[in-house]
Formats: structure tokens, sequence, C-alpha cells
């Protein structure tokens, strides 16, 4: 449960760093990031809930 957790957390990090390498505006990396963070906090509560 431990690895998953660090595994998806190190996920949704690399994932931040590489929208904030593509070149969109600020508007849309502002919204992929509030996507990539939603999902990750989903992600996580479900691996804390079981």
């Amino acid at each position: 449960m431990l690895v998953s957790i660090l595994i998806t957390f190190l996920v949704v990090i690399l994932v931040l760093y590489l929208i904030n390498l593509l070149p969109l505006d600020g508007r849309a990396k502002q919204i992929a990031r509030v996507v990539v963070i939603i999902l990750g906090v989903i992600s996580l509560l479900r691996y804390i809930t079981v």
C-alpha cells in the first residue's frame, strides 16, 4: 500500500513537471495542473480507503 501511494505521488509530480515543459498558454497549463492534482488526490484517497 505504501509503495502504491509513493508511486502515485511520483507520477503526479512527473506529470506536473511535464505539463510545465509544454508550450501552452498560462490558462491551459493551470487547467491541466488542476486536473492532474484532482486525479492524483482521488487516486490517493482510493488507496487510503482500501
